[in-house]
């Protein structure tokens, strides 16, 4: 969603890179550019002119003349007031100390409320909780419906004592939503459940009738969190809105939906300023998994173009199998050799973190590469799977195995051409070397002192130097008097004698006629205390 604001920023840091020092001229210019590019965002206005304002101050001050690299403080300080719009610092849920926990969702009408409690349901049992949802939600046509396929797809169960409304989309209430909410959290402590999630209606605009049904509900349930989710892509409205929230409901947290979309979105990023809310959460795709804690510093190194790899390992941890990934490293470790087996197993494993392009996305300097990410195709993984499946036990422990006729047969029955089986064969095979180079330089190839891929340095060069390879033979050189002194040499040897040494060098026939420009070493004189500094 940030794209377009992380492309113009960094190019913004890129042409103050080239300046060794800043004038004043430079950093109103810069200023200027980092103004457009988030009025040209969707940014609030009035944020916009709050953190430009901190940034040239800071920008003008000795923080910047005095450091060592003014350009890259400029862009620390950038870093420092960014992370402030977003709320500053990460907070997480606040848990009640009397279970059940009740926290109350609210917003507008398709902005994700449904489809985020099943999200923040399935997280809260991933973290050992056992949430309830409500379906207080009577308003929306087949609302309820919905929220019983997402709590079961998250594992959890719902309390929809009422249907909710079956037709079409009308403006008289139907049913209690306040009882429903009332009895859901009664339930919830009688079933011991923890937490209990409600479901609230929505608008398609702000209205009287809105806003006291989810006052109601809030006197009703006294909840510990009141969410307000924002759809992102909603542009400017969205501070409005939620002014009108924080008015009517008073809500305690913000939760970003739709931040997977291709909208400037950078009004979502006011509400945390305007409101003075922190933002809790983050809904990044359709999929219940896609749903993180919103960390500010690193929001904001992602729109800086600086990668987000603390939270790359954190989807890393979930994802990998600690056992497999122990027993991979034994493996690696003992000298034997990476199989096709182990490649699918790795393959399963860097599926189930999600999307490659997120992935790729989260590394540092990836918006140079913006274009190749964007054109990367995520079904290659299920090629590659497919391809693998189609081999037999045997051919995957000893790939060597694979012949014409055997390539062809993998390439029918995983219904790919057998190039792509090849192709595939080859990419193992640099794999499997890589492995190799690990387990006798002890680590991964490339670093110091881990052996080395081609071209990259390391290898023996990196242990150490232990072993010197054997210079080539010089060829003529094109310099005349040394394309002599070689022609010399050369003769010499042929007539069985040595090498004449050019005069004055300290290898030849110079000791007999010393230089007239070098001192007498006997005429210095040299403190008599010197042999202290040369440890004698």
């Amino acid at each position: 969603m940030f794209n377009t604001l992380s492309d113009r920023l960094t190019q913004t840091f890129k042409n103050l890179r080239t300046k060794g020092r800043l004038s004043e001229a430079d950093i109103d210019a810069t200023i200027r550019e980092i103004r457009r590019a988030l009025l040209d965002a969707d940014v609030a206005v009035s944020v916009v002119r709050e953190f430009t304002g901190a940034v040239r101050e800071r920008a003008l001050s000795s923080e910047v003349s005095g450091a060592l690299n003014p350009a890259q403080q400029v862009v620390k300080i950038v870093n420092e007031e960014l992370v402030g719009i977003l709320g500053g610092e990460t907070r997480t849920l606040r848990f009640s100390k009397n279970p059940p926990t009740v926290i109350m969702l609210a917003g507008l009408q398709g902005a994700g409320k449904t489809t985020l409690a099943g999200k923040l349901a399935l997280s809260l049992r991933e973290q050992g909780h056992t949430p309830l949802l409500v379906a207080a939600d009577l308003q929306r046509p087949n609302a309820v419906t919905q929220l019983g396929v997402v709590a079961e797809r998250a594992g959890a169960p719902v309390f929809a004592p009422h249907p909710g409304n079956q037709g079409a989309e009308t403006d008289t209430v139907i049913g209690d939503p306040v009882a429903v909410a009332r009895d859901g959290v009664a339930h919830a402590r009688a079933k011991q459940h923890d937490v209990v999630i409600i479901d609230t209606a929505g608008r398609l605009g702000i209205d009287e009738l809105l806003m006291r049904q989810a006052s109601d509900i809030r006197d009703a349930t006294n909840p510990d969190e009141v969410l307000f989710v924002i759809d992102a892509m909603i542009g400017q409205d969205a501070v409005a809105t939620a002014k009108a929230f924080e008015e009517g409901v008073d809500f305690t947290g913000v939760v970003l939906s739709k931040l997977d979309g291709d909208a400037r979105g950078g009004a979502a990023l006011s509400v945390a300023k305007v409101t003075g809310r922190p933002i809790l959460f983050a809904s990044t795709g359709e999929k219940l998994t896609d749903f993180e804690v919103f960390h500010p510093d690193r929001m904001a190194s992602r729109i800086l173009d600086m990668g987000d790899v603390l939270t790359l390992i954190e989807q890393a941890e979930k994802a990998f199998d600690a056992e497999q990934a122990q027993i991979m490293a034994d493996k690696v470790a003992s000298g034997k050799d990476f199989t096709l087996a182990d490649f699918l197993v790795q393959m399963q494993q860097l599926r189930s973190m999600g999307s490659m392009k997120k992935m790729l996305g989260m590394l540092p300097g990836m918006g140079q590469m913006r274009e190749a990410i964007d054109n990367f195709d995520e079904r290659e993984v299920d090629r590659v799977e497919a391809i693998v499946r189609s081999m037999t036990p045997a051919e995957r422990e000893n790939p060597k195995l694979i012949n014409g006729s055997r390539r062809a047969r993998i390439a029918k029955g995983s219904g790919t051409t057998t190039t792509d089986v090849n192709q595939l064969l080859e990419r193992f095979e640099n794999a499997q070397k890589m492995m190799r180079q690990m387990a006798r330089g002890g680590g991964m190839p490339g670093m110091p002192g881990m052996g080395g891929f081609p071209g990259m340095g390391g290898g023996k060069k990196a242990r150490g130097r232990q072993q010197a390879p054997a210079r080539k033979a010089k060829g003529r050189s094109g310099n005349p008097a040394k394309r002599a002194e070689q022609e010399r040499a050369a003769q010499a040897r042929l007539e069985g004698g040595s090498p004449a040494a050019p005069a004055g060098t300290a290898f030849g026939a110079a000791a007999s006629s010393p230089r007239e420009d070098v001192p007498d070493l006997s005429e210095l004189e040299l403190p008599s205390d010197l042999g202290k500094y040369l440890g004698r």
